[in-house]
Parts: C-alpha cells; sequence; structure tokens
C-alpha cells in the first residue's frame, strides 16, 4: 500500500534519513519507534505529502485514502462536537448543517410567512441526508465520542468552548469516524483518560485498515500493534512482533554487535601491535605488508549506538510521622455538583495510593484539597508531623519565568547547587548539551512538565503529590521516572492514566465511584485482578 525507497531527508543541519526503506502493507498495525527527533512526524509527513525527501521516493497505491492525525489540531469553533467530528466525513456534514439552519428557521416565528418554502427545502435536504446514510453517520460520531468519553452535553455544545486536550479527542474522532484504507497515528494517546484509551485499543484491533502509530505508552501500543519500525541513525529498520518484542530483540542485537566490536578490537590491537612492533625489520617485511593489507581490506564493526538514558538517584527524603495526611469529613461542591459529601481517607508512611475514577469524579480535587491548593466546604485535611509535600500539578507548568533558560531556572531554584550537579539533574529529565541554555517561553509542554519535575525532586520531599506526572514524557524519560520513584522511601498520592507506571509504582487504590469511594491494599495489578476491570468506567 504505501512503500519508501531509499528516502534520504535533511532538515538544516540534521540528517534524518539516509537511503531508508520500509513498507506498510494492508491490514498491518505497526508502531513507529525512535528518540526525540529522530524524525517520527517527518515520517509521517513524507507520507501525507506534507514534505518532500530529499532523494528516494514515497510511493502509494492508487485511490488509498489516508487519515493522519498529530498534535496540531488547527482552529475550531462555531460547530456542535458531533458535527465538528462529522465535517471529517465530506459531504454529508455540509447537509447536516443545512439541516440544522433549517430546523431553527422552522421555530423562528419571524419567519412564519416563508414557512411553505422552508419546509419544502426541508424536506429536500433531508432526502438528500438520507440518501447519504447521515443519520447512521450521526449515529457514529456520537459513538466515537462517548467512546473517548464525551457526555451528550459536550456532543451538542460548541466545540470552541472546550479545552486543548478535547480538541484533540474531536480530532482524533474525526479520523475513526472516517474509517481511511490508512490510519496515520502521531500520539493518539495522549491527554486520554484510562476508560477512553482502552475504548481505543478495542477500536483499532477491529479496525481492518493499516495503521501506522506512535505512543508513549508502552502498554497501549503492547496490545495493538503486531510490528515495529525503528527510526535510528537514519535508518529504517522493521521488527516482527510488539513493543516488548521489540524492546528484547534490540536489547539482544546491541549485546552482540558489542561482543563483536570487542572481539574486533582485540584482533586489531593484536595486529596492529605486530606491525609495530616488526616493522623496522627486513626479515619481517613480507609479514608486515600482508597485515597492513589485510587492516585495509577489513570492514569496521561500529559499536551499538547508545541511547543516553542518565539514571536519576533520589537523595534520600527525611522522615516524617506514620500519618502524612488525614482527611476527616470532606464535603466539596462546584455548583450544583457533589463532588464529596463526607469523604474520610488516610495516607501513611510508605503508602503508595493511586487514584481510580473517571471524568469529573474528583481525582484533581482530591490532590487539590491534599495540596491545599482547594479548600474543603466542610470536613478538615491534616498533613502530619514532618511531612515535606512535593505537588506535580499540570498548572505549575505556568509558573516558570519564560525568561530564564533552563539552567538558570535550576541555579535560581538551587543556588547552592554546583553547576555538575545541575547539570547532571538537568540530563536526567532530558536536558543535554544546548538544551539547558533554551529561554523557558520556547519549551513545549513535555519539556516544561520535565523541567518541574527536575525542581520537585532535586530537593526530596518525603510526600509526593502527583497530578499526571506521565503526560508527554517520552517512553526513555518514564522509564528513568519509574525506576526513580520504584526507589523513594517516602509516600506518594498520584493520577495517571499510565497503566504502567501504575502497576509499577502503586501499592494501594482509592476508586472514586458514583456508588461511593472504594479502597483496594494491592497495587493496581491487584484492583484489576480483584475488580475485573482496568478502570472504574468500565463494566465487567
Amino acid at each position: 500500500m504505501i512503500r519508501l525507497d531509499n528516502i534520504s531527508k535533511q532538515n538544516g543541519h540534521q540528517i534524518l534519513f539516509i537511503e531508508a526503506s520500509a513498507v506498510l502493507l494492508r491490514g498491518e498495525k505497526i508502531g513507529l519507534v525512535g528518540p526525540n527527533g529522530a524524525g517520527k512526524t517527518t515520517l509521517f509527513r513524507l507520507i501525507t505529502g506534507g514534505e518532500q525527501p530529499d532523494e528516494g521516493q514515497v510511493s502509494i497505491d492508487r485511490g488509498i485514502s489516508i487519515g493522519y492525525f498529530n498534535q496540531d489540531v488547527g482552529e475550531m469553533s462555531g460547530r456542535s462536537a458531533v458535527a465538528e467530528v462529522m465535517n471529517g466525513a465530506g459531504p454529508v456534514s455540509e447537509v447536516a448543517a443545512e439541516l440544522r439552519e433549517l430546523e431553527q428557521a422552522m421555530a423562528d416565528p419571524d419567519r412564519a410567512d416563508e414557512m411553505d418554502q422552508i419546509i419544502e427545502r426541508y424536506g429536500e435536504v433531508q432526502h438528500r441526508f438520507e440518501e447519504l446514510d447521515g443519520y447512521a453517520l450521526e449515529g457514529r460520531a456520537r459513538e466515537v465520542l462517548a467512546g473517548l468519553s464525551f457526555s451528550q452535553e459536550m456532543m451538542d455544545g460548541d466545540v470552541g468552548k472546550l479545552s486543548g486536550g478535547w480538541k484533540m479527542r474531536v480530532a482524533l474522532a474525526r479520523i475513526l469516524l472516517m474509517r481511511p484504507d490508512v490510519m496515520l497515528l502521531d500520539e493518539p494517546s495522549n491527554h486520554l483518560d484510562i476508560e477512553s484509551l482502552i475504548w481505543l485499543e478495542q477500536f483499532l484491533k477491529g479496525y481492518d485498515g493499516a495503521l501506522l502509530m506512535t505512543s508513549h505508552d508502552r502498554e497501549f501500543m503492547n496490545r495493538i500493534v503486531t510490528k515495529i519500525i525503528e527510526i535510528d541513525g537514519g535508518t529504517l529498520t522493521s521488527y516482527s512482533g510488539d513493543y516488548e518484542f521489540y524492546a528484547q530483540q534490540r536489547a539482544l542485537a546491541d549485546k552482540q554487535q558489542q561482543a563483536q566490536f570487542e572481539r574486533q578490537q582485540a584482533m586489531l590491537a593484536k595486529e596492529i601491535s605486530f606491525i609495530e612492533r616488526f616493522k623496522a625489520r627486513a626479515s619481517h617485511a613480507a609479514q608486515v605488508q600482508s597485515r597492513v593489507k589485510k587492516l585495509e581490506k577489513i570492514e569496521k564493526v561500529e559499536p551499538p549506538r547508545r541511547r543516553q538514558v542518565i539514571a536519576f538517584d533520589f537523595p534520600p527524603a527525611p522522615r516524617c510521622g506514620e500519618d502524612v495526611v488525614t482527611l476527616a469529613g470532606i464535603h466539596k461542591q462546584y455548583g450544583s455538583r457533589c463532588i464529596y459529601d463526607g469523604l474520610d481517607f488516610q495516607v501513611r508512611r510508605r503508602e503508595r495510593w493511586c487514584v481510580m475514577g473517571v471524568n469529573g469524579a474528583g481525582k484533581s480535587t482530591l490532590l487539590k484539597l491534599v495540596a491545599g491548593s482547594t479548600e474543603p466546604d466542610q470536613g478538615t485535611v491534616t498533613i502530619g508531623a514532618s511531612v515535606k509535600m512535593g505537588y506535580f500539578a499540570q498548572h505549575a507548568m505556568d509558573l516558570i519565568d519564560g525568561e530564564l533558560t533552563v539552567f538558570e531556572s535550576l541555579e535560581e531554584w538551587f543556588p547552592q547547587a554546583g553547576q555538575g550537579s545541575l547539570r547532571a539533574l538537568a540530563g536526567c529529565f532530558g536536558f543535554s548539551g544546548d538544551d539547558v541554555e533554551k529561554k523557558c517561553r520556547v519549551l513545549s509542554g513535555g519539556e516544561k512538565a520535565r523541567l518541574v519535575m527536575a525542581k520537585m525532586l532535586y530537593d526530596p520531599p518525603n510526600f509526593l503529590v502527583l497530578d499526571e506526572p506521565t503526560n508527554h514524557l517520552d517512553m526513555a524519560t518514564k522509564e528513568m521516572l519509574i525506576t526513580a520513584l520504584a526507589q523513594f522511601e517516602g509516600a506518594m498520592l498520584f493520577v495517571s492514566h499510565d497503566r504502567h507506571f501504575l502497576a509499577e509504582l502503586s501499592n494501594r487504590v482509592l476508586e472514586l465511584t458514583p456508588e461511593g469511594v472504594h479502597a483496594y491494599g494491592g497495587g493496581y495489578t491487584e484492583y484489576v485482578s480483584r475488580t475485573g476491570h482496568e478502570a472504574p468506567g468500565l463494566l465487567n
């Protein structure tokens, strides 16, 4: 269906592809992996025609439809979310818009004298809408939006009033409804809660077209893809299997290449030593020349390319008392919506609570109550003795001074720390080389999140309150964070939609449901085993 033949591509001084080749066949589900900046988004743009290769060619079978979802969703306003989603389905959306206008006109008393013409036109437009299977399409659009956690009210409301994250879901729904021959999905798992992620997994498993996607959620990728294409050092390498299989094969290949490299280096050292030792002796001239020629012909084995992931060592946190935080008789209401009605909850030392619940259940509200950034209407929140809290919230990223560089920010926060220590900290969180000189105002959302996390973890708290800490983090940074937090000896209270993160770090689960609050001993894996579902919004 889609073939990339010996493509080369350079952006400025950066070489992304050197005579790289790959193929996407009908029905294949492929995960695209590689370090940040390796060229994953560029590859999507080469396929869609947004960019052209410098050399080589991209061939697409005639008549193939392609749907491309990326993080740049564009402007959306003036339509309902349902209409915006249907808009991707072609002419039927225009007919649907005229139907709605005519329905409003029929209800307008000021246009009573035009009613005959309006009704006649309504009949014609309705007939055309039925011909285009419009009613079924609207039903399917609502089904997709419901799968992505939209309420009926949100579906029918102005899409322009939605937040950026919800607009992304609208853009994703548009591609899913379109059901093209090929879907290109660039980070579709960003901004989704667990319920939406699991619904999307099922949808993509049942999708019979070809799929090429990137994702920083390894669990999500493992469940969908059956092949991996890796971008590394300008080449494209295909692996049959899911992400776990790829990671194992990649590690094995690196190990074998390292052993081969070391063997060759030992052999070369031995040959060079012989040449150096006997090059001045006439009696050994023939042997020396023979070995020099042999060395010239040898194809050098390169060492495996190392992905530079620096481990972050948690400085030991000061010890606190057994009771970390206690919530008693908490009532919290927003307008007419009651979030908590008499909540009692306690976090004790070394407990790692993950908070589960559908959108609007009160997960972030609970974290805000604990962190003191919102007050209960009734009840008390008591922080224990010697507790030093580290709170990661999405809004914390807005408080970074945009005029400072990354390194200047770290220096301002930690004036006593040495330069080497701060550079190591920056490196752990993905700021290496010239990246530390970037002004904070030009950082992406993910980079800002990493900077805030670096600040929080350098001066160690003994109680971490984390609201979606893995949003925007790539797999390598996420693994580093999991490894670091696994060594953390304090208490944790966190919300995350990343099931790998939940399974690795939690030892308690707090489930918020309309029927009440349920606490489970044991971590997320035990919770899934006991309840039979991966998230509260899913039926058994």
